[in-house]
């Protein structure tokens, strides 16, 4: 392999800039929201003029689309090397492995998650360059859809009405796979679910009602379990 040609200063300094401004734009994630972050308001944190941030990212919607682009990777990292930790024949165990890492995740970042999973930001429309690294956060419960597919069938399921299975086509087609109906259903079931469960918990919907969350998010996982179901 041919090593690779050394950084030139300017580079250098590109990268550490670029970095900081990421790093300011996600503490203003905690503290005032998306929908306040502006290139000025990070330029002012640190000390820069904001023409030279501009440069870098010459909108708040291209620095949004920056933030979306890393957190849905670092998501991502965390979910796939959870769901692959565990024994590729136990789906229930895998499902768990994906809830339990997502909470962890969100609970220590709420804002975060608020931001890839809450309401959308006025005015700001996601651009395509979003969809891979979103699409490896869906992409590990397709995963289990694809498996449980392969598993066969459990007695319980609810035969599901003709004609629905067109409903369903675009889905596969962006999938990649040939999922049945069922385990579309119970794929986007679960997840609604769980992203529901999560926001339950940091909006304070669940406050005085639920004392152990930790408990109570692990009886959610567990009636969710698509492999259950």
């Amino acid at each position: 392999m041919t090593p690779s040609a050394p950084l030139t200063a300017r580079a250098v300094a590109r990268r550490e800039l670029t970095a900081a401004i990421v790093t300011s734009a996600r503490r203003q994630l905690a503290e005032i929201g998306p929908a306040q972050l502006s290139v000025r308001a990070v330029a002012r944190d640190l000390g820069m003029a904001s023409s030279a941030v501009y440069r870098y990212f010459p909108s708040r919607d291209e620095l949004l689309t920056e933030l979306l682009v890393i957190i849905y990777g670092e998501l991502a990292d965390l979910i796939e090397a959870a769901e692959t930790a565990v024994e590729r024949s136990d789906l229930s165990g895998r499902w768990r492995s994906v809830g339990h890492a997502l909470r962890s995740w969100a609970v220590a970042a709420p804002h975060e998650y608020a931001f890839l999973y809450g309401s959308p930001v006025p005015g700001y429309v996601a651009p395509p360059t979003t969809i891979e690294p979103a699409g490896r956060v869906t992409g590990v419960l397709l995963g289990l859809a694809r498996d449980l597919d392969a598993a066969g069938p459990p007695a319980s399921w609810t035969p599901i009405p003709a004609g629905t299975a067109e409903s369903y086509d675009d889905f596969r087609a962006q999938a990649g796979m040939g999922l049945s109906d069922q385990a579309i259903l119970l794929g986007v079931t679960a997840w609604g679910g769980l992203l529901g469960a999560i926001s339950l918990e940091l909006f304070g919907h669940l406050h005085r009602a639920v004392t152990d969350y930790d408990a109570h998010f692990a009886l959610v996982l567990d009636r969710l379990d698509p492999s259950r179901s």
